[in-house]
């Protein structure tokens, strides 16, 4: 899901520096390769249908829950098997786009894409659908920090400042348009499994060729191995402040992708799969509306904000579950996604802050560690809870650990705050 822009504060501070990319005009002059701008918008595109997918089962999942007999634990450990596939390739390919290249790490992800539509397309089974959800979490997992830095790395010189926020769009507005557009073929088009993932395999084959067309961006340095986080001890205090803000944002927004359409059909009586789309997709969008509009603001104080909505959030899903409320359960999905979107951009950058420039990588990897633990147990725990005491009580209890978590961050944040006004 959300991640890979470890690298982009690097690369960000690195635009001056040379890359493959400024013997550009020659190349284009023999009509090799596209312009910047095209390059950028070409990689964007790449981005966002690979994310894309990652999001498309979720208002299907109701779909199989009916044809396979599962209930709402399984439902959520089919959802979670992708934050696993997310943390192998974050471990064992971090780097390696360094090495090798942008292209080819960005071409594998999209043939990783392409191969877990295909095998949606051919589950039978609960397992068949974990293992097509572990291999579209590897293939988000290579994609994203890659097309991050390949994205700002590509980004013409008037462009460069923006460069981040356009990886942010792809990023998250394909997050967003995948259950959305899998939500409207669901609901309105004959055969909607077949469709929905054929379409996306479509989509899928026309970035894998966009990648033959871009320009490499890397100059291909280092060598090959394992990212082996390691938390520099100066930074202890401001990771754990912002971990446990990321913590609650992707919790909050892994339960409404896993259980959005299960709560709209067993609570609301809606079962409108175009509707359960919405809701999910609301959250992300959110989330990278917040990212890109509260960039001007100081780290400390967009994570008190993002904390304080991220709480405002929950409450209102709470109110929502108590009442069965539509309006409700989007207007949380908006407020929670706005919550995640700001604790999650400035906690990345709070402790890119405090962090040594070459222990920056590997520092924030820890927190991607962090985010895709949040995104995946809690709901797993969601899930066993409604087994035992129901989806309305379990949702419940769930909104309110989070909210708690959120107020705990809240609170060591504010005294942090205070306590560094002292000091000075």
């Amino acid at each position: 899901m959300i991640g890979g822009q470890e690298r982009s504060a690097a690369a960000g501070q690195n635009l001056g520096c040379p890359t493959p990319l400024d013997d550009f005009g020659a190349l284009r002059s023999w009509g090799r390769v596209p312009s910047r701008g095209a390059t950028t918008m070409l990689l964007g595109y790449a981005f966002a249908t690979v994310m894309a997918g990652t999001t498309l089962p979720t208002p299907m999942y109701a779909l199989y829950a009916n044809t396979m007999h599962f209930a709402v634990l399984t439902t959520t450990l089919i959802y979670a098997t992708y934050a696993g596939g997310v943390l192998a390739a974050l471990l064992v390919c971090g780097r390696w786009s360094d090495v090798i290249g942008r292209r080819p790490l960005l071409l594998a992800g999209v043939v990783l894409a392409i191969t877990s539509a295909a095998m949606f397309l051919t589950a039978h089974s609960v397992l068949e659908l974990m293992a097509a959800r572990i291999v579209s979490g590897f293939s988000a997992g290579v994609c994203t920090g890659t097309a991050t830095v390949a994205i700002i790395e590509a980004a013409p010189a008037k462009w460069r400042t923006r460069a981040p926020a356009i990886a942010t769009i792809a990023n998250v507005g394909g997050l967003g348009a995948g259950p959305l557009l899998a939500g409207l073929l669901v609901q309105y088009c004959p055969q909607p499994l077949q469709l929905t993932f054929g379409m996306h395999m479509v989509l899928a084959v026309i970035a894998g060729i966009a990648m033959f067309v871009v320009p490499e961006t890397s100059s291909r340095t280092g060598h090959l191995g394992m990212q082996r986080p390691n938390l520099p001890a100066q930074v202890r205090g401001t990771f754990t402040v912002s971990a446990m803000g990321i913590f609650a944002g992707f919790a909050s927004i892994g339960l409404f992708t896993a259980l959005a359409p299960s709560i709209l059909v067993t609570m609301i009586g809606i079962g409108n799969h175009a509707v359960a789309g919405l809701i999910v997709s609301c959250a992300f969008f959110a989330s990278a509306a917040a990212q890109v509009a509260v960039t001007r603001l100081p780290a400390p104080v967009a994570m008190v904000i993002g904390c304080t909505t991220l709480l405002m959030g929950m409450l209102a899903l709470t109110a929502a579950l108590v009442t069965a409320s539509l309006p409700g359960l989007v207007s949380a999905a908006v407020v929670s996604g706005v919550g995640q979107g700001i604790t999650f951009s400035h906690g990345l950058a709070a402790v890119t802050d405090v962090t040594p420039t070459d222990r920056r990588a590997e520092t924030s990897s820890l927190l991607f560690v962090v985010a895709y633990i949040a995104i995946s147990l809690p709901v797993i725990g969601e899930g066993l809870a409604a087994d035992q005491w129901g989806l309305r009580s379990a949702g419940i209890g769930f909104a309110l650990a989070v909210g708690t978590l959120a107020s705990v961050c809240l609170v060591a944040l504010l005294i942090r705050q205070r306590r560094q006004q002292s000091s000075r």
